[in-house]
């Protein structure tokens, strides 16, 4: 068994390294940037209009730890250059990157760049000194996002007559446009697009984003969220509670109950309890749950039709330092709508799944010869036949620890149950990707994690099943 446990274990690890890589990729091909969302939520939004815009942009990013290389290595031509995520912005980034799939020669580019750094930065120094700045430095402004030839040209044209009609602009930033514009005549004049076809890999070592991300991973270090800063960990702890309690209680259900049924079902085949049981059933099963949770929520907790059964939506708002019991009875009051939408779908195809497995059992020879030897029912019937059945349920099994975690999202957004499906979706629509990343991948080891179980059962259940090679 151990070697059988080594085998997976050397499978999931690759698995689980494609996974992060994806999970990881995906984080930096997301819309916006990190840094300016990070700001604008933490009561940041301003910041493009202080003087230290810049100080607190690349403070956040060392924060984030978005100053380092993305990855060990990369793969790209020698006309870029090992450096350029050292541009933290990254709207200027995917702008540098523009200019040079277009011309080639990064040192004539990384000059332009600086020059216009400079003359934003004169620019700067004259707010509130002269009142033309402010249609020179919008011009400037734009610079950093322009990478055709018209549009560069017709704002350094634009820039160079605004600061030749004023006289402060003139003695102040006027060697700095200047300077713009031959820098930029010297980027065109010295065009190197051959160098795109150069093929060149960089080595980054171990201190870039992608290692220092896994390594807090497996250290159980999520981060923090981009919404509020609080720790990724904090926030999924107070909603896998939740979470938990409504599946693992809906499973519980289902299960106690799909059992027996589907096993009756199978041994009184074709009669009124089976007939019944499989109309009932195909019924529940055709209902969408987040219609029947919409209707419980309509019937059930509101008093203008008089069946005011169940409390209103949330679990409640009862203080932490309420007694134990009235917090316990108030949330499982709370519950037990959610928990019904969650299990009467998984009780009606749990049932048929073990229905259909008893039915194929019962009809083996070996069944037919305990009962021509006159064993009881019970025996026959739990021992024999539903110990051989049970691997449509172990195939099932494989998939409840992902859904535990998950959650439900129609469920949880419905009932306003602050659980991980809710907290999913809020985090998905607030661009909070540490907590959607985090959850992609404890999903995908959970997945495994549950698939690894259910081979265990399966041989724990069925003595053919072996752990090592046929020795036959």
């Amino acid at each position: 068994m151990l070697q059988y446990l080594l085998k997976r274990l050397l499978i999931f690890l690759p698995t689980l390294l494609v996974i992060s890589l994806l999970a990881f990729g995906l984080s930096k091909m997301a819309p916006g940037d990190p840094v300016e969302q990070r700001n604008r939520d933490m009561g940041g939004g301003l910041q493009r209009e202080l003087r230290d815009a810049d100080r607190v942009y690349r403070e956040t990013s060392e924060y984030l730890g978005l100053d380092k290389p993305v990855f060990y290595l990369s793969l790209s031509s020698a006309a870029y250059p090992d450096t350029l995520y050292r541009i933290f912005k990254r709207d200027e980034r995917e702008n540098l990157v523009k200019l040079i799939q277009q011309y080639g020669n990064w040192e004539a580019i990384s000059n332009y760049y600086h020059a216009i750094r400079k003359a934003d930065r004169g620019t700067e120094q004259l707010l509130g000194k002269t009142e033309a700045v402010r249609a020179v430095r919008p011009l400037i402004k734009q610079l950093y996002l322009a990478y055709k030839d018209e549009r560069i040209s017709s704002l350094l044209d634009k820039a160079a007559s605004q600061t030749a009609g004023d006289s402060t602009l003139q003695a102040t930033i006027g060697t700095s446009v200047a300077q713009l514009q031959e820098t930029y005549s010297q980027l065109k004049a010295q065009a190197s697009p051959g160098r795109l076809y150069i093929p060149d890999i960089k080595w980054y070592g171990f201190d870039n984003q992608y290692h220092n991300w896994i390594t807090d991973f497996l250290t159980l270090d999520f981060g923090e969220s981009f919404i509020d800063s609080r720790p990724v960990a904090d926030k999924m702890g107070d909603a896998l509670r939740w979470t938990m309690t409504m599946n693992l209680l809906a499973i519980l259900i289902a299960y106690l109950l799909s059992v027996p049924i589907g096993v009756f079902s199978a041994v009184w085949k074709d009669s009124t309890f089976d007939r019944v049981t499989t109309l009932l059933l195909f019924v529940l099963y055709s209902l969408p749950n987040f219609w029947i949770a919409t209707m419980l929520v309509v019937f059930f907790t509101t008093p203008e039709y008089g069946m005011d059964w169940f409390p209103s939506l949330g679990l409640g708002d009862l203080p932490p330092d309420a007694p134990f019991w009235q917090r316990f009875v108030e949330a499982g009051t709370h519950l037990v709508l959610p928990v019904f939408c969650l299990a009467y779908g998984a009780l009606a195809f749990i049932s048929r799944q073990v229905r259909g497995g008893m039915l194929n059992v019962i009809r083996q020879d070996y069944i037919r010869t305990a009962w021509a030897k006159g064993l009881n029912a019970q025996p026959v019937i739990w021992k024999h036949a539903f110990s051989n059945a049970l691997f449509p349920i172990i195939t099932m099994f494989a998939s409840i620890f992902p859904a535990v975690f998950a959650g439900s999202v129609v469920i949880e957004v419905i009932f306003n149950i602050p659980g991980m499906g809710k907290l999913t979706v809020d985090a998905i629509f607030q661009r909070d990707w540490p907590v959607v990343y985090t959850v992609l991948m404890l999903a995908a080891i959970l997945t495994m994690t549950g698939i690894l179980v259910a081979d265990i059962l399966y041989a724990m259940a069925d003595p053919r099943v072996s752990y090592g090679k046929d020795k036959n």
